[in-house]
């Protein structure tokens, strides 16, 4: 298994650095429900389609989510169990009380 510090940290920097973008957020936590289209996550977050679609984009190019045609709609989850894994662990981390002895 590969040391934390034998991954690309300027990747990872990278990934971090887009999933940390408030918009970019939440269509992940959308996708993490399940398929769902551009248009259904636009009306969700209550933004353009335009706006999804371009955060889709790179969302898809850093291999966050991927895209699965259906008929005339294509549809956005999850590419695999890790990026749900990383956003659940987080969400868990922030939900834990403040430790007090900091």
């Amino acid at each position: 298994m590969n040391k934390p510090l034998d991954v690309p940290v300027a990747h990872l920097a990278d990934l971090f650095s887009l999933m940390g973008d408030k918009t970019r957020l939440k269509i992940i936590l959308t996708c993490l429900r399940g398929p769902i289209s551009v248009g259904d996550i636009a009306e969700e977050l209550e933004v353009s389609q335009s706006l999804v679609s371009h955060h889709l984009r790179l969302l898809r190019a850093a291999r966050v989510l991927r895209s699965e045609r259906q008929g005339k709609n294509i549809f956005y989850s999850a590419s695999d169990a890790h990026i749900e894994c990383v956003i659940n662990d987080m969400v868990a981390h922030v939900s834990e009380p403040e430790s007090l002895e900091d």
